[in-house]
């Protein structure tokens, strides 16, 4: 069958994906992401705009300098790297706190060096109390964000949803945590808004595939013909071209911001919290299909309803497999023997191919003479 007609019988729910009944592999691939990115914290770590460190930021309004040469003429100042980004026709440079004289003998220095007056170059200082207010209150943030669903997903569905989402929701964030780390872009507060954007992007997709099962398997009994597990991946099936299609709508504007406003037309100051939803949309997808929902899944087969449900339709399931068995040795045996008549018609006629004569024996039961009384038989 080619590709596109796959494809396009996927998208209209025409194919059902078995993603339930193969939670080993999305677990290895989840382990190894997460482990990818805890190693990238542990070895790279975060790097922490001025925002949280505290520093000193230029502005420096020289649009046909390179970045070269805005570098370079801080750092012969400073005597430290420091960071420059793009921002608009604007260059921002990130430096170590600095005093009030070497700020002053570092705008005088950049304006003999690029040529500009020093009026096109502006500073200000940045605080790292400011930074830790601002951890302080986003570790809060996360925190009630968590109680809050955890609350809403046990009164609205139930606990081990909530536990569920509660697992898919930190490996979202381990795991855009360690990109980051990786990648070495700059944790900002726009950053922290991405974090927990995405954090509710990933919860509404597990809600909208968690709201999908309770009302599949909500009529489901000791006597159903289909186990929880497998009423889940219909569910899963049924909502999973609307999560997809969903999730690509909201990435393109994202990826634009990434990868068109960021690099071609320099708005370095967007990157930060484009990269955090571009990585967390992805994820949140992943998780809340291929993680949220197998976990589900395995924990409540655990219970004593749908354990008793799953042996007795494996019971069935092997109870039919039997007969059909038995069936088919049955037609087996019927098709390779004869029976009486077959085997008289067989040996009575002749090889159409031979002219030797076949001697017709009988071989079933031999029939008698009528009775009757003598009158009758010399009539």
């Amino acid at each position: 069958m080619p590709f596109s007609s796959v494809i396009r019988r996927f998208v209209r729910g025409d194919i059902a994906a078995d993603i339930v009944g193969r939670p080993k592999l999305w677990y290895s691939i989840s382990a190894l992401l997460v482990l990818f990115s805890i190693v990238g914290l542990l070895v790279r770590g975060l790097n922490f705009g001025v925002e949280f460190t505290g520093g000193s930021v230029f502005t420096v309004n020289a649009p046909k300098a390179s970045i070269e040469q805005v570098r370079e003429s801080v750092d012969s100042q400073t005597g430290a790297e420091s960071i420059v980004q793009k921002a608009g026709s604007n260059w921002r440079v990130t430096t170590s706190e600095l005093t009030s004289g070497e700020i002053a003998q570092v705008e005088q220095h950049v304006s003999e060096e690029l040529g500009i007056p020093e009026k096109e170059i502006s500073s200000q200082q940045v605080g790292s109390t400011w930074g830790g207010d601002v951890s302080e209150k986003a570790w809060q943030a996360l925190i009630v964000f968590m109680i809050l669903i955890v609350i809403y997903l046990s009164v609205m569905f139930e606990s081990r949803m909530a536990l569920a989402a509660m697992v898919a929701l930190l490996h979202d964030l381990i795991i855009t945590a360690g990109i980051y780390a990786w990648s070495g872009f700059h944790v900002t507060p726009a950053t922290l808004l991405g974090f927990l954007t995405i954090l509710g992007y990933s919860l509404y997709d597990a809600v909208v595939v968690f709201d999908m099962i309770k009302e599949v398997t909500k009529p489901l009994n000791e006597r159903s013909k289909i186990t929880y597990s497998q009423a889940a991946n219909q569910a899963l099936s049924s909502t999973l071209v609307r999560s997809l299609n969903t999730t690509l709508v909201a990435i393109l504007p994202v990826a634009s911001i990434l990868f068109i406003g960021s690099t071609l037309l320099g708005a370095g100051t967007l990157k930060d919290l484009a990269l955090s939803l571009f990585v967390g949309m992805i994820v949140g997808t992943y998780s809340s299909i291929c993680v949220a929902t197998p976990m589900l899944v395995q924990l409540k087969e655990r219970e004593p309803l749908y354990t008793k449900l799953r042996e007795n339709v494996a019971r069935r399931e092997s109870s039919s497999k039997r007969q059909k068995n038995a069936g088919d040795a049955d037609v087996e045996g019927s098709e390779a023997g004869l029976d009486d008549e077959d085997a008289d018609e067989a040996i009575a006629e002749p090889d159409s191919g031979s002219a030797t004569a076949v001697k017709v024996v009988q071989t079933g039961t031999r029939k008698q003479p009528k009775k009757g009384t003598r009158s009758d038989r010399r009539s």
